[in-house]
């Protein structure tokens, strides 16, 4: 068994009432869902997909050099 890591995005949909993800890793490999566990979910099957097609057509499967960090700044400023 081989084991893979990539980062995903998950994003709030600006005009929707749900979610979008994507992997910066795997261009072209994104899902949705109306929650953000949803979303995970989905995401993780779209990721799973992705890959197995890319191996069955004899593509590299692209790696991230490390862990990533994401997180939320908020910042105020006086008005």
């Amino acid at each position: 068994m081989r084991y893979y890591s990539f980062a995903i995005v998950i994003e709030k949909e600006p005009e929707d009432p749900g979610y979008f993800a994507y992997s910066p890793t795997l261009p072209g490999c994104f899902s949705n869902g109306l929650t953000i566990e949803e979303t995970r979910r989905n995401m993780f099957d779209a990721v799973q997909l992705h890959v197995e097609s890319m191996i069955a057509h004899g593509e590299t499967i692209p790696q991230g050099e490390g862990p990533v960090h994401v997180e939320e700044l908020t910042l105020a400023l006086p008005a």
